[in-house]
């Protein structure tokens, strides 16, 4: 059963050895941080770190990021193989003091919607007692120069999922297109609907901690829990 679940993207910034000691975005490495304890402090008996990668498997749990994919310059210092939206979130959880079992779970970008649900149900059966860290990136393609340059569709597409998580709209997310999601580069999309499949039926309980897009990209933090 979900006890919890903590929504955060994966950019770089939130890494402190590439950041720096004054970070980009102070803000949203704080929102994720507060994020990352109030999951851990649900007291799960494991937690599971889903995010977006090429193909849809399972990672060693004591995986960690390579640094050096990011800068090469800070030399190797995990598995250069274990996708960003894992490594991240893995690090979220070390920096939020979490010793417990861990899986690290990647969700191809073009796994159907089903199949995230069916997942995240899965997930959600995994212990009595489960922790999720749902990784993922809302549109890169919000001004001139985001990563994909301006989509005038990505301000509606991020204001709706916003909605959807205020709301613990568990359909909503569900009825997220996975096409629109890829053109928008909103790597999110299988993420949240995991979440979705994990959370159903009962609408969770959501507050959110952060939604912005620096360096034109939409970023929100939340914090589920499940509702009664």
């Amino acid at each position: 059963m979900i006890v919890a679940t903590a929504v955060c993207p994966w950019p770089p910034v939130l890494v402190r050895e590439l950041a720096g000691r004054d970070p980009a975005v102070p803000d949203l490495r704080q929102a994720c941080a507060e994020a990352a304890r109030r999951l851990v402090r649900a007291r799960p008996e494991l937690i599971a770190v889903v995010g977006q990668a090429a193909v849809t498997r399972v990672w060693d749990p004591d995986s960690h990021m390579d640094l050096s994919v990011f800068s090469p310059a800070l030399g190797t210092t995990g598995n250069p193989a274990l996708p960003p939206s894992l490594g991240i979130g893995a690090l979220l959880l070390d920096q939020a003091g979490y010793q417990g079992p861990r899986i690290l779970q990647a969700v191809a970008e073009k796994e159907p919607t089903a199949s995230c649900a069916e997942l995240g149900a899965a997930i959600s059966r995994s212990a009595a007692r489960v922790g999720l860290l749902a990784m993922g990136d809302g549109s890169a393609r919000r001004s001139p120069r985001a990563p994909g340059h301006l989509d005038e569709r990505a301000a509606t597409f991020d204001a709706e999922t916003e909605q959807a998580l205020r709301q613990g709209d568990l359909d909503a997310l569900l009825a997220i297109s996975p096409a629109l999601a890829r053109e928008l580069m909103a790597t999110g999309r299988p993420a949240w609907q995991v979440l979705a499949g994990a959370m159903r039926p009962a609408a969770p309980a959501t507050d959110v901690l952060y939604s912005e897009d620096p360096f034109g990209v939409a970023y929100i933090v939340a914090f589920l829990e499940p509702g009664s």
